[in-house]
């Protein structure tokens, strides 16, 4: 039996088995875990790498757990959206390679196997909560994911990031009771947690209460996944406290899997044909994400500390993506789907850029920034593209899925979110234009001795920053690959 057909799983099970064997290795030799996490992630990527091909080549793809085919058993499926593990993996690949000299210095030697060991259990969470076709499996990846992620904006240990971490759980507690009752709501009227059947057994009901109350708790809860305004508050502090790799991670991946869940959701509530009108949950969505890039984009523009510049910009960029979906045309919604990767890219980007500035200056502040790019140019001309990419300027990424959902909102004749789209992306520039002047065009006002990032610090921020560029150039693969999911979602019941 070929080991290839048990990719799917093996691509859940070998991060999870990387995290419960890095702290027996640090019992050996803590130096080694760093190695081994890479390796783990490494064998993750590759896997995630040859699944997401196998879809773009096959289509979706559904494993069965113990031979027990869905309903009955546990499925893994695999579709154009589940290509996030693959984005999930080598991202976090960069990162750990990022972490080897940011972590040894900013924190204590015990701690860093703990730290190597959250960010693979946290990686394990986030495929899993991707990957999996069962509605409860999909809690208990969220959980894993969510419990790590608290603990990583913690390890620092100072009080304020300790802080951060409980406003963090709070939230969270309160988005996992949500998901769970969700849950339990549809089972008992449903008999069925595959999502895909679950999406079958929807169009069959008489009574849309209890689904209704479902889809609402579903939203709250997703809301404060993806730190959707007015569900944010504990996002500033969270994601600009913690180390600047848990940052990227945070504000790159975290966030993204309550979009994942939104899109779930609609998945199975979608086909619900004339019984059940979404419309009103577009609606909602469509002036939340308008509010959120607003809102958003406002706070970023008077942020002095560089981190928290960027955790406001975080609820910016996820405005637009909620406003997509609500759109609820096929041009908004894969603009949509396409900025949940293209912005993991650029913000695991800038963060790691930031960390690397805060590493070698011991400074956040942009008033203590003066003259950077001309001591660090390299991790600047990085910077800079990030900074294009996030706001929109051809022919980075970030240009492309903006440019998608301009366009589904004149789609879907919606004019004024049009606008404000395009109101957000000149805010977006404001705040950003504030780095590169401070980088570029201001003298520092003492002596400075710091020099260029370290090596390995360079590598995984250049490739990232030629990858925002190069995705956005040859964005026609990605949209290409992300378009049967969107336009099956916007499929309507029936033959």
């Amino acid at each position: 039996m070929s080991i290839v057909r048990h990719f799917p799983i093996l691509v859940v099970v070998v991060p999870l088995a990387g995290a419960a064997f890095t702290p027996l290795l640090a019992l050996w030799r803590k130096k080694a875990c760093m190695l081994f996490a890479t390796a783990v992630i490494l064998l993750t990527t590759v896997i995630s790498g040859f699944l997401m091909v196998r879809v773009l080549i096959d289509g979706p793809v559904s494993y069965h757990l113990g031979g027990w085919p869905p309903p009955w058993g546990i499925e893994i499926f695999l579709d154009q959206l589940s290509a996030g593990a693959f984005v999930i993996a080598s991202l976090s690949l960069l990162i750990i390679i990022f972490s080897k000299r940011y972590v040894e210095k900013a924190l204590e030697e015990n701690k860093i196997p703990v730290y190597y060991t959250l960010v693979v259990l946290n990686v394990a969470g986030m495929i899993g909560f991707v990957v999996t076709g069962d509605m409860f499996n999909l809690f208990v990846f969220m959980e894993i994911l969510s419990l790590s992620a608290y603990a990583l904006v913690a390890i620092g240990g100072e009080k304020i990031a300790e802080m951060a971490s409980f406003k963090y759980l709070l939230m969270g507690a309160i988005s996992s009771l949500c998901i769970l009752l969700s849950i339990a709501l549809l089972y008992s009227v449903l008999g069925t947690l595959n999502m895909r059947d679950m999406a079958v057994r929807l169009q069959e009901l008489s009574s849309l209460t209890v689904p209704g109350v479902a889809l609402a708790l579903f939203m709250v809860s997703f809301f404060v996944k993806a730190a959707v305004f007015p569900l944010h508050v504990w996002l500033p502090d969270a994601h600009a406290i913690a180390p600047s790799p848990i940052s990227a991670i945070l504000s790159g991946l975290v966030v993204k899997t309550g979009i994942v869940g939104i899109l779930r959701v609609l998945s199975i509530y979608r086909i619900y044909g004339g019984l059940f009108d979404l419309a009103s949950l577009n609606f909602i969505l469509s002036w939340v994400g308008a509010i959120s890039i607003i809102i958003g984009a406002f706070f970023a523009f008077f942020q002095n500390d560089i981190k928290m510049m960027l955790a406001y910009s975080t609820i910016s960029n996820i405005g637009y993506i909620i406003l997509g979906i609500g759109l609820a045309s096929t041009n908004g919604l894969i603009g949509s789907i396409v900025h949940v990767f293209n912005h993991a890219l650029i913000k695991v980007t800038l963060f790691l850029c930031a960390g690397a500035i805060i590493h070698k200056t011991g400074h956040r502040n942009l008033s203590e920034l003066r003259g950077i790019g001309r001591r660090m140019p390299l991790t600047m001309a990085a910077m800079s593209i990030g900074i294009l990419s996030i706001v929109g300027i051809p022919p980075t990424n970030g240009f492309v899925c903006k440019w998608y959902i301009v366009l589904g909102a004149i789609q879907a004749r919606k004019f004024f979110f049009a606008a404000t789209l395009l109101i957000g992306a000149l805010l977006i520039l404001g705040y950003y234009a504030k780095i590169i002047n401070i980088a570029y065009f201001r003298e520092p006002e003492e002596e400075v001795t710091y020099d260029e990032a370290p090596f390995s610090m360079l590598i995984p921020i250049g490739i990232l920053a030629a990858s925002c560029l190069l995705l956005g150039i040859f964005a026609f693969y990605p949209l290409k690959f992300i378009r049967p999911f969107a336009e099956e979602l916007l499929r309507p019941w029936g033959p």
